[in-house]
């Protein structure tokens, strides 16, 4: 089975770091296409970052290029979102999601999603 588990998020101020992990249990992450996305309240949920299985070719929303970095491990089966500078709005509950075929930036190119992990960021 299929699981991912985010952790790290929490409160923290303008310009502060924090790293975000995924625990992706069941699979092997170098397999599969693997995103982070967010979604504040009453917002849609949008992109943040992906990573290929193939090549493991990275891609990022324009508001956080330069400022956040998604790697993974495999010996660990982990997913990570290195976030820095952070900004207010960026405050949203963030995911992971993986997908063994697709990917990519929209929502539905995932099939597996963890719970999230809440991310404050005061001005």
């Amino acid at each position: 089975q299929v699981q991912l588990v985010e952790s790290g998020g929490g409160l923290v101020q303008a310009g502060d770091s924090l790293r975000l992990i995924c625990d992706f249990s069941g699979r092997t992450v170098s397999r599969y296409n693997m995103g982070w996305f967010r979604q504040a309240p009453e917002k849609e949920r949008e992109f943040v970052a992906s990573i290929r299985w193939s090549g493991g070719a990275t891609y990022y929303a324009d508001s956080v290029k330069g400022r956040f970095t998604i790697s993974r491990d495999s010996a660990k089966n982990n997913v990570y979102l290195q976030m820095n500078s952070l900004k207010p709005e960026d405050t949203a509950i963030y995911y992971c999601a993986a997908d063994y075929y697709r990917g990519g930036t929209q929502p539905s190119g995932y099939a597996y999603w963890g719970q999230g992990t809440q991310v404050t960021v005061s001005s």
